[in-house]
């Protein structure tokens, strides 16, 4: 990393008092962060927002060496610095009042990409996160960019089918980019930085404290044209998410869920509040694709099957999106396990011997693959 082209970015973020904000300011009145550096104090003081006590914290700054070691960092980690003045920063964010003066990126961002936010609780059932891999994964083949946490539950649920649907996603963190959190998804980390990007406000080295994630939430909205919310107590950071996406003026959109399930309280508050509801992947996009000017690569034509209170989402089966796709041993397993009959969910888990999550997860694939198809009331049936 070119330690000269970004130290005065680093030093004026480090400045006692200067936030997001106040940073978007003082760049207005100096064009770059050198130029506040080497701005005399009664001009700083002059700019709105900024008051002497900031503004001699700015003049007595001494912390080179600091910023000096987090460029070092910055370089070892492999990461980049985009700035809210590149081309490569996300459109989107910059219209949202407080966006971070600059992202710490491992991985490529792209700004052509069609963003939506999928969220939820950290405590997902096998149900959520099934519906969550079923929704990114076709939101993928859609050529859509799926923006998450890569929190536990939903949000890993969402990074997992996105990349299967070999599509791009985002992390977004609530810690410094030298800090996997949770740790269980290092490799789900690597992937989202070779099928996408990671990327955080934070510097190296800052722990995954709990007031840092609404800030990051921000983020994950800022970036979106909407938030999908999968899975949500009635006090759940993703309602805090969805807030900041009304706020933002963008979409918000909620899966229903069972009326008995507290992990759904969340969700179908937000729909009797007005968020739309989500059965199947043409409920997004039917709202999204309007805004983009443009229509995302296109997948094979979907054809719905609603059911009450469950996504059923039956692609034009017999179309996988390889030409040839190689099964493992697991995969088939569970494909053997159904036939032309219709075959129930808890008959498939029980004959697969397998967790119930897996299974969900393998039908899943086959289901995108062609193989399978599934059918009102979680019946699976073969395709082909």
């Amino acid at each position: 990393m070119d330690f000269q082209k970004f130290k005065y970015w680093l030093a004026l973020k480090r400045v006692e008092g200067i936030g997001s904000s106040h940073f978007k300011v003082l760049l207005d009145a100096f064009v770059t962060p050198e130029g506040v550096f080497n701005a005399p104090l009664s001009f700083l003081t002059a700019i709105p927002g900024i008051n002497q006590k900031t503004a001699s914290h700015i003049k007595t700054f001494r912390s080179w060496d600091s910023v000096e070691k987090e460029s070092e960092l910055i370089e070892k980690h492999g990461a980049d610095i985009i700035t809210f003045q590149d081309a490569l920063y996300p459109r989107n964010l910059l219209n949202i009042h407080d966006f971070p003066p600059f992202l710490y990126v491992k991985g490529i961002l792209n700004p052509d990409d069609v963003n939506i936010a999928v969220v939820g609780s950290r405590m997902a059932s096998p149900y959520g996160k099934y519906v969550t891999e079923t929704l990114s994964r076709e939101l993928a083949l859609y050529g859509v960019t799926i923006i998450s946490g890569l929190a536990r539950g939903i949000d890993s649920a969402a990074h997992r089918g996105a990349l299967a649907g070999k599509g791009r996603t985002i992390a977004v963190l609530g810690c410094g980019l030298d800090i996997i959190y949770p740790p269980e998804n290092e490799k789900l980390f690597m992937d989202i930085v070779h099928r996408g990007a990671v990327i955080t406000e934070y510097p190296f080295g800052m722990p995954p404290q709990g007031s840092n994630f609404p800030a990051r939430n921000r983020i994950i909205s800022g970036m979106s044209l909407g938030v999908v919310v999968v899975e949500a107590t009635e006090k759940s950071g993703s309602l805090i998410t969805a807030r900041l996406a009304l706020e933002q003026n963008r979409e918000v959109f909620a899966v229903p869920g069972s009326i008995d399930s507290a992990g759904s309280k969340g969700t179908n508050k937000l729909i009797k509040e007005g968020a739309k509801l989500v059965e199947t992947v043409q409920d997004i996009l039917e709202e999204i694709l309007p805004q983009t000017g443009r229509i995302p690569l296109s997948a094979t034509n979907p054809t719905k099957t609603r059911s009450r209170g469950c996504i059923n989402e039956t692609t034009a089966m017999g179309q996988p999106h390889s030409s040839e796709v190689n099964l493992n041993d697991r995969e088939n397993i569970v494909l053997q396990l159904v036939s032309n009959e219709p075959v129930c969910i808890d008959t498939i888990i029980a004959g697969a011997k397998m967790k119930a999550g897996d299974v969900l997860n393998i039908l899943l694939f086959l289901e995108l693959q062609g193989h399978v198809k599934q059918l009102p009331g979680k019946f699976f049936v073969r395709s082909e």
